[in-house]
């Protein structure tokens, strides 16, 4: 199992390529439900950092994917692979 300095090291990397390759999405990250505690004082533990990590990594993924099938649609003016 992973520590929380790793998966802190995961979540920044991860964070710095959306805000330097992908600054619209940037706006999505503070949103995200699972960055709203429903408790007033949340625990910030391995199970917590990993799941944000996971949520964050399928942001970015999906955004990503998206973004490149945009691209290939309008260079092929047809919409379709």
């Amino acid at each position: 199992m992973e520590t929380e300095e790793e998966i802190n090291a995961k979540i920044m990397k991860v964070t710095m390529v959306i805000q330097e390759n992908y600054p619209e999405l940037s706006k999505y990250l503070n949103e995200m439900p699972i960055t709203i505690p429903i408790d007033s004082r949340p625990a910030v533990n391995v199970q917590n950092l990993q799941k944000y990590y996971e949520t964050l990594l399928t942001l970015f993924r999906n955004y990503v994917a998206e973004h490149q099938l945009n691209y290939v649609s309008q260079k092929t003016k047809t919409g379709n692979l």
